[in-house]
């Protein structure tokens, strides 16, 4: 059938309802009417299955969809029935079938009833279905997801690698349709190499979401509590908030929960019912929030989800790219929080410290490439859109202000002569090396590589170091950007000089460099003072709970901060709870110490508040779940039990260093923990009198100075123990 028969827009109109095609939909499906192969980058959101579902309603035979998730494939499955009379215009096959149903599903496309075969790649390795499927008329195959091929991809599947022999197997003249929403320059050749149809007719949709705004913060430690105000500002509206592993999924949902804010999870650990009915609350609006590792988000197709926070920092720009495209679909706003720490990325370094070295050097360069996204100072959407192979002008490009970066801009310096020694040194290496080691050249640090090319002989070598790395770093990103610079796609990483940068060598210009972010941990800890200071501790309340737990103190017969720690009467100074409820949700403070010693205390706040006419900060009141329950009821029910301390300890996979913490957060909290049978073990009788004469008399309870008062007589872990019983029979 030629496109000269068809009228297309009057197809459309048939079976879809719409007048009008979608940016490039009428080309690619032209296309592949015309039995071309056809590749398509398009973003999520852009329209990507009409390219192939119109086309294979319109021509002879069946089209086989490749696609890698069942949810995906039944959801797509049951639209198509629902424009058809058929029900087996559309079906799956997969694993999922019982015998009958493969049979029916094979008697539908003998029939010509069947359009759309969608199936999983694993089940076009089955023989019966490959010689069944050579029998039958085969309109094209669609590759959907097509970035599974690549092992660059943010979702590589191996088994994806081996389609183009099975669709030789099927049919030699097969016409092949590969859509993927993700592709930078590297992912696209891998796609069409491994495919074999390097001449394919290839179609890219501009990558640019003009109405999302891309964010990024220091991630503190009161990371949570920054979550909740911001999801608490936009009440009633619908958000996706990811996290890296199932645990953190947990607890920030429960927090959100216990917080007031409709929240589920949402991970593979779940049951696929469980799962489902989180999915369906989300999209039905019975909830706002779905807190969700990567598992979540394939084929939703909710148009207003309003804002995308990523608690971690994904892996790759591909995932972050493809997460944060699931806000503002419907045009409408979308705000995309990223919270970042350096921290966070050497944790997932450390993960991939056990792959293949070859999978580890991929994982290594597609992080290094978030790190420059999450540090950079440039338009965001400009680096993003850089990274997929497109320019954006940050000035006049839609959506350029819609950017932290664009909107509080940092502070510019000239950097031309900067900019001159690096391309000179990438020049005199010869175009040898990734940016690590160019920085190494640069700041004069040799290693293997460095020493094995003898580059540390060169004149050039260490002519850059009176500035530091990550400020080579920043240029290197920023002079990329501005293409004087560019990543060799064959030797992913590798730094050459382009025609822009000879010419610049040859005639200098100014370059004005924008300072990077640095996101070290002291720059972690000013953005964490800077939120404690927004809840600023009130001073003339603190000095009155002072003389409060004094009294309160002298009465008990205790040191006074047995009744409750400083931290936790600054808490209570830039909180003001007025219930026994509100001061268990204190940092330090827990259930059964409010209990104890909270009565005084929140009826002196409740009058002050009065008194003073203060508007509470109610959001401030940030109430935790407990998170670690479970381990803390373990360790509880084991130190019943006298097991010895390092044994509960490994039994959970912990350090003896981070065990105590957790027991010196229970005990702290108000709960007793009898530990007298390990104490008897490490301590003798009389070194067990003199530190409880110490702790008793101490003004504070602060480990260094009770190691300066015994002066290496007692190790830290003996006094973390002895402070642990000693708080549990007098405080609790």
């Amino acid at each position: 059938m030629s496109l000269t028969e068809i009228d297309l827009h009057q197809e459309l109109k048939k079976y879809f309802g719409f007048d009008q095609f979608k940016g490039l939909q009428e080309q690619v499906i032209k296309s592949i009417i015309n039995g071309e192969h056809t590749f398509v980058i398009m973003p999520t959101g852009g329209g990507k299955s009409l390219c192939y579902q119109l086309p294979a309603l319109i021509k002879e035979g069946t089209a086989i969809v490749v696609s890698p998730l069942i949810a995906l494939m039944k959801n797509q499955v049951d639209a198509i029935r629902g424009i058809s009379s058929e029900k087996g215009v559309a079906h799956v096959l997969n694993s999922s079938l019982n015998k009958t149903e493969v049979k029916q599903v094979k008697s539908d496309i003998e029939n010509g009833i069947t359009k759309l075969l969608y199936v999983a790649p694993e089940s076009l390795t089955k023989e019966e279905y490959i010689d069944f499927l050579r029998s039958q008329k085969i309109s094209f195959l669609a590759i959907d997801e097509a970035h599974c091929i690549s092992e660059w991809g943010h979702d590589f599947r191996p088994e994806y690698r081996n389609l183009r022999k099975i669709i030789k197997r099927i049919g030699d003249d097969i016409p092949i349709i590969a859509l993927t929403a993700t592709a930078t320059p590297k992912v696209q050749e891998d796609i069409l190499k491994n495919l074999g149809m390097p001449k394919a007719n290839t179609f890219k949709a501009s990558f640019n979401r003009p109405n999302l705004y891309y964010e990024v913060r220091p991630k503190t430690a009161q990371v949570s509590a920054d979550i909740i105000r911001f999801v608490r500002e936009r009440k009633g509206k619908s958000g996706i908030i990811y996290c890296l592993s199932r645990k953190k999924v947990e607890e920030l949902a429960q927090t959100l929960q216990v917080n007031g804010i409709s929240a589920v999870p949402y991970h593979a650990g779940l049951d696929s019912k469980t799962r489902a009915k989180h999915q369906d609350m989300f999209l039905m609006e019975e909830v706002d929030v779905v807190v969700a590792t990567i598992a979540f988000g394939m084929g939703i197709d909710k148009p207003d989800v309003r804002f995308v926070i990523h608690h971690d920092i994904p892996k790759s720009i591909e995932s972050y790219y493809q997460e944060t495209g699931r806000a503002g679909r419907d045009g409408g706003e979308g705000h995309c929080l990223a919270f970042y720490a350096y921290k966070d990325i050497e944790k997932l370094e450390k993960f991939m410290s056990g792959k293949p070295v070859a999978e580890q050097e991929v994982g290594f360069a597609l992080l290094q490439e978030v790190v420059a996204y999450a540090e950079t100072s440039i338009s965001r959407r400009k680096f993003i859109l850089h990274y997929f192979g497109e320019a954006f002008d940050s000035e006049t490009g839609e959506g350029a202000d819609m950017d932290d970066n664009v909107r509080f801009p940092k502070t510019q310096k000239e950097a031309q002569d900067e900019v001159v020694l690096l391309l000179n040194t990438v020049k005199k290496t010869k175009s040898i090396y990734k940016a690590k080691d160019l920085v190494k050249t640069l700041v004069g640090e040799v290693n293997a590589m460095i020493k094995s090319h003898k580059t540390d002989e060169l004149p050039i070598f260490g002519k850059g170091k009176e500035k530091p790395k990550f400020y080579w770093m920043a240029l290197i990103r920023q002079v990329l950007i501005k293409g004087l610079l560019k990543k060799d796609i064959e030797t992913y990483g590798v730094i050459k000089l382009t025609a822009e940068g000879k010419a610049f060598l040859e005639s200098p210009s100014s370059f004005m460099m924008s300072e990077d972010h640095i996101y070290t941990e002291e720059e972690q800890n000013k953005a964490a003072q800077q939120n404690k200071a927004a809840s600023a501790t009130d001073e003339q309340l603190m000095k009155m709970l002072k003389d409060l737990r004094k009294k309160v103190a002298q009465k008990k017969d205790v040191p006074p901060y047995v009744v409750f720690q400083d931290p936790s009467l600054e808490d209570m100074a830039s909180k003001y709870p007025i219930s026994i409820e509100e001061l268990g949700n204190i940092h330090g403070v827990g259930e059964g110490k409010a209990k104890k010693f909270g009565k005084e205390f929140v009826s002196l706040i409740q009058r002050y508040v009065e008194d003073n006419e203060i508007i509470r900060p109610d959001d401030m009141v940030v109430k935790t779940t407990g998170a670690n329950s479970s381990n803390k009821l373990y360790f509880i029910q084991n130190v019943d039990r006298k097991l010895p301390l390092p044994d509960i300890a490994s039994a959970k996979g912990l350090s003896m260093d981070d065990f105590i913490k957790e027991l010196e957060a229970i005990v702290y909290s108000g709960t007793k923990l009898n530990i007298s049978y390990w104490i008897d073990e490490i301590l003798d009788e009389d070194q067990q009198e003199e530190l409880q004469e110490y702790f008793l008399e101490a003004e504070s309870d602060k480990i260094d100075e009770a190691m300066d008062e015994f002066d290496g007589d007692y190790e830290e872990e003996e006094l973390r123990l002895y402070r642990i019983k000693f708080m549990s029979e007098v405080a609790n």
